[in-house]
């Protein structure tokens, strides 16, 4: 009687069966085991099977899993005895005005000392404030020193000898007032400018422990009048009056307004007039930047304290104006107002001037393009094209930065300090009858003279 026993068929007298289309042939070895070959399954060597050799052979992959299982399980990291991070207490660092004028920003916080064992022993406990500086193109591609520039700004050390703290956490403030001369941080194509606390503690196992956080410094200029500029285009009489406001920011968009005057030049019965037929504009962002050599491959640029100049630009937003504006004729003018942004999808960066020749500016670029045409006086509206056309091209500067918010810097909020204010309330002298000859028109002076001396 056939039957099944552990997924194997017995006492079957079938030679051969087909399978469904598309799986493997299967044949049956002299030793119980199944042989794979391609095309459709077939049982040609229809033997029995050894329980026994099934169950070992289970036992056997079980083993070797086990086994390997073993081999490959991660050691475990020893645990350190102690752990630092940080807690902010300012507002984000943020500088006003430019950097002749800014006063800086102020940054403080708590560094936290977290101890896991009962009782840990600190030798040092230091802390450093530091401005790094990433040059994407390098003079020598590869070299570290020629890639990466770090300097050091301030330094706190917490401790001055040995001290042991038991289980717990241990705080240490700070505050540190951020010059306003700094560039901001920036992440350009060239290069990078970034700063950053490095926190670095020993115990008396010589354990080293450290913690470094990122600080992001940012400059904001307070918006003032717009700014009115003019270009002419020579030799026409076209003269291009633009107001732009005097900032911008990264998020957000802005307006333009301009306004072309000398369009139409008249003589005794004829007319010749400019028609703008189209208007583009784009918003560019400049990257310059000196890439200096490290004292191994100074070679390379002629000697120690030089370095390569690099230079990259790119188009942060542009649009193609076809209609929008007003023409007057026969006032000769051409008016215009729109709408101009960044597209912060390619994330712009502020203006900034680093002292190590890192800078990025940024500049509106007008492009226009007008025809000629001749019309008679008496029916100006039958005009004719001349068969003329120019493009005229002119570009403004624009002062990208972040937004002011209150726009009230660190220093004007403080209060006066106690040296500063004068003494209250003043002191005032008795008043005594007058007893003399009458004084008619001299009452007024000797008013002024009595508050003078009540001043005094």
């Amino acid at each position: 009687m056939p039957g099944r026993m552990l997924g194997f068929e017995f006492g079957r007298a079938e030679s051969s069966s087909l399978a469904k289309p598309g799986t493997a042939r299967t044949r049956r070895s002299s030793f119980g085991l199944p042989e794979i070959s391609s095309g459709y399954i077939t049982m040609d060597h229809n033997k029995r099977t050894s329980i026994a050799g099934i169950v070992g052979k289970h036992h056997a992959n079980d083993k070797d899993r086990h086994d390997s299982k073993e081999l490959k399980r991660p050691s475990t990291p020893k645990k350190s005895s102690v752990s630092l991070d940080m807690v902010v207490e300012s507002p984000p660092a943020l500088m006003f005005d430019a950097p002749a004028q800014s006063s800086g920003a102020l940054w403080s916080g708590r560094l936290r000392l977290h101890v896991v064992e009962p009782s840990v022993k600190i030798k040092t406990l230091t802390m450093s404030f530091r401005a790094r500086t990433t040059y994407n193109q390098p003079v020598h591609k590869g070299c570290p020193d020629c890639s990466v520039k770090s300097n050091e700004l301030q330094a706190w050390k917490f401790l001055t000898e040995p001290k042991t703290y038991k289980q717990g956490v241990h705080e240490f403030p700070f505050s540190q007032r951020i010059p306003g001369h700094l560039p901001a941080t920036t992440h350009g194509t060239l290069g990078t400018v970034e700063y950053y606390l490095e926190c670095r503690a020993l115990t008396d196992k010589e354990e080293r422990i450290d913690f470094t956080r990122p600080l992001r410094l940012q400059r904001a200029l307070r918006p003032g009048n717009d700014k009115n500029s003019v270009r002419i285009f020579p030799p026409t009489n076209l003269s291009l009056n633009v107001t732009l406001p005097s900032v911008i920011h990264p998020i957000g968009e802005f307006p333009v307004l301009m306004r072309i005057t000398g369009v139409t030049s008249k003589r005794d019965e004829t007319q010749t007039r400019w028609r703008l037929r189209k208007l583009s504009w784009r918003i560019e962002e400049n990257e310059s930047m000196v890439s200096p050599a490290c004292a191994k491959h100074a070679g390379k640029v002629g000697g120690e304290g030089k370095g390569v100049q690099r230079e990259h630009s790119r188009d942060l937003g542009a649009e193609d104006l076809k209609q929008g504006w007003k023409s007057d004729f026969d006032d000769g003018t051409i008016e215009m107002e729109f709408k101009a942004m960044l597209n912060t999808a390619l994330k712009p960066q502020c203006d900034m001037e680093s002292p190590n020749g890192f800078k990025v500016s940024h500049s509106l670029v007008l492009e226009m393009v007008i025809a000629e045409e001749w019309a008679p006086n008496r029916k100006p509206k039958n005009s004719t094209p001349t068969g003329a056309a120019r493009v005229l091209r002119t570009q403004f500067n624009l002062a990208v930065t972040e937004r002011t918010g209150m726009g009230i810097s660190w220093d004007d909020e403080m209060p006066p300090m106690y040296e500063d204010v004068p003494p209250s309330p003043p002191v005032y002298h008795p008043i005594e009858d007058y007893h003399g000859d009458d004084l008619h028109e001299d009452v007024e002076h000797l008013q002024l003279e009595s508050l003078f001396h009540l001043h005094e």
